[in-house]
């Protein structure tokens, strides 16, 4: 059938299984959203208030739905309002297709209005992109963008279409998704090494990182901990891909991760990493990260083994089949003494943050919210303390139900992210969890959800402060608190009702619950503005230079 660049884009999506489309108008991409309108009935589309934030809600789209998640926005400040979400999403490995318009095919590289060169701007924070100059390969290369972000370790595609590309006419052909090749396994004799050290270990550690989610890989890496009868640590990108309400969890390990799990990498004799890069924000410092154990490291990218930190074993491959093989082949292990000095960690090391009678702290809040919702809400974050609150004090039972910005650390991720979360799965609680340094960064999109009556909680902790900011300046530089207060003449009350949001607060302990219950049995989006103390601190911590073995417990 005969139809335009735009309709071709519109099949294409619909092929691909896409619902919903986030993004913003303008001039190169009105040929696309005349297609949108009349494709209306079948791809929903949320306009959002800023470019950056319909790529922060395709990100939480895909993170929360395991789908590609989509954005559109036209050439020129509407493409390079994109790139933040796109690094973001290139950092933590989400499948997000980018479709950005450009000016004409006989206007580029002229400097013309508006136009900007997208694909070599976003060459290093995407898997791959294309700029389209022929109508006739458009369908094809739609279909291997998203080909590409949905396969092997996943990632952010961006296609560049000129607006003239979108106006002209070729022969469609539908075509089905052909389904992703099954990831190769390890040979036998690679298997065979790390069955060994399995075997021969007494005291093994597992460590789980995002790609056990990514990889749909939680009920293997369950199952694993059992077999191996070994306690377990997850990153930040991984809470939720192992139930935290069992007694083998320790908790985060890194530079804010409990004292169990520092205490289980220190006198760990093998440590299983599953899906993890190693960031330095886990290492803190790679020279005295893992000293007095083996590390067995299971990853989809090759790239990874090596990078930050050299590994005894490594085995190559997608994570959730390693974990089933292993599973399959490795007997019953018995590690009884060891699991019972784990536990007596994490007995002795709890987390706790301290307050007076009724004082609100994160931890209260946190665990009131967990217990309230059965540790089943999706929560999604922007980047500060509360991101680290959020990790250490909300009790994850599932995976994709904690949506973060973990690898660039994008402050004003979370509203975005919790809009494409709660469209992606209607039925999940969707919490944003803010603090108001980031809040301000995106708090327009307060109208976004009001226009589209979507029920987000936006739970800013409101500490009149850039409270990370400010602890590092605490500890490191002599208590000078530059530039790190925060505009305190904003009432959220009436900002949020401005934006037609229904706005509570909490201001002491005993209003935690009342307000939360409130909140969470609206059926319209509410934001509560919740205040703590500027003095309150994100602990454990390792600075600088430290090691992961030595945290910092007390400020």
């Amino acid at each position: 059938m005969l139809l335009t660049g735009a309709q071709i884009v519109m099949e294409c999506l619909l092929e691909q299984g896409v619902d919903t489309v986030f993004g913003y108008p303008g001039g190169a991409v009105l040929n696309l959203y005349d297609a949108l309108y009349e494709y209306r009935d079948r791809i929903r589309h949320i306009r959002t208030c800023h470019e950056q934030a319909a790529a922060h809600a395709a990100d939480g789209y895909a993170r929360a739905s395991g789908r590609t998640g989509v954005c559109i926005a036209t050439s020129g400040p509407g493409a390079t309002n994109l790139v933040t979400g796109i690094a973001t999403a290139y950092m933590d490995s989400v499948p997000v297709v980018a479709i950005t318009g450009n000016v004409t095919r006989d206007l580029l590289g002229l400097d013309s209005f508006q136009e900007v060169d997208i694909t070599g701007i976003t060459m290093p924070v995407t898997k791959h992109n294309y700029l389209v100059k022929h109508v006739e390969r458009l369908a094809d290369t739609l279909r291997s963008a998203f080909r590409i972000a949905g396969s092997g370790r996943k990632g952010p595609v961006l296609v560049d279409i000129p607006k003239d590309i979108t106006a002209l006419k070729t022969e469609f052909t539908p075509r089905r998704p052909e389904p992703f090749p099954a990831a190769d396994l390890p040979p036998d004799g690679q298997l065979s090494r790390a069955l060994a050290m399995l075997r021969s270990s007494k005291r093994p550690f597992f460590y789980c990182g995002g790609g056990v989610v990514s990889g749909g890989a939680a009920r293997e890496a369950a199952e694993f901990a059992e077999k191996a009868d070994a306690p377990v640590s997850c990153s930040l990108m991984c809470q939720g891909g192992y139930d935290q309400s069992g007694g083998r969890y320790l908790g985060m390990l890194g530079m804010h991760g409990t004292k169990a799990s520092a205490e289980a990498i220190k006198n760990c004799d093998l440590l299983v990493a599953a899906g993890t890069r190693f960031s330095d924000r886990v290492l803190c410092n790679a020279g005295l990260f893992a000293r007095h154990c083996k590390i067995l490291q299971i990853d989809i990218d090759a790239a990874e083994f090596g990078k930050n930190i050299d590994v005894d074993w490594k085995l190559q491959g997608d994570v959730k089949s390693i974990l089933a093989r292993l599973n399959g082949l490795l007997p019953q292990q018995d590690h009884a003494g060891w699991m019972k000095q784990a536990a007596g960690w994490k007995r002795d090391f709890p987390l706790r943050q301290a307050g007076g009678p009724d004082e609100v702290t994160p931890q209260a809040v946190l665990e009131t919210l967990s217990r309230l919702t059965g540790g089943g809400a999706v929560l999604t974050t922007e980047v500060g303390q509360h991101q680290m609150w959020a990790a250490q004090y909300y009790t994850f039972r599932k995976p994709r139900h904690f949506i973060t910005s973990g690898g660039l650390g994008t402050m004003g991720f979370g509203l975005g992210a919790a809009i494409g979360a709660k469209t992606a799965e209607p039925e999940e609680t969707v919490v944003n969890c803010a603090g108001d340094g980031s809040f301000h960064m995106n708090c327009a999109e307060l109208s976004t959800l009001a226009r589209y009556s979507i029920p987000v909680v936006e739970l800013i902790f409101d500490n009149r402060t850039l409270g990370m900011v400010r602890q590092w300046q605490k500890l490191f530089y002599g208590g000078r608190f530059s530039q790190t207060d925060v505009d305190g003449n904003t009432d959220y009350a009436k900002l949020a009702g401005a934006f037609g949001v229904k706005a509570l607060k909490i201001a002491k302990k005993h209003e935690i619950e009342p307000v939360l219950r409130e909140a969470l049995s609206s059926r319209g989006p509410v934001l509560i503005d919740c205040l703590i103390s500027k003095d309150e601190n994100v602990l454990p911590m390792v600075p600088a230079g430290g090691s992961v073995e030595d945290p910092i417990l007390e400020m």
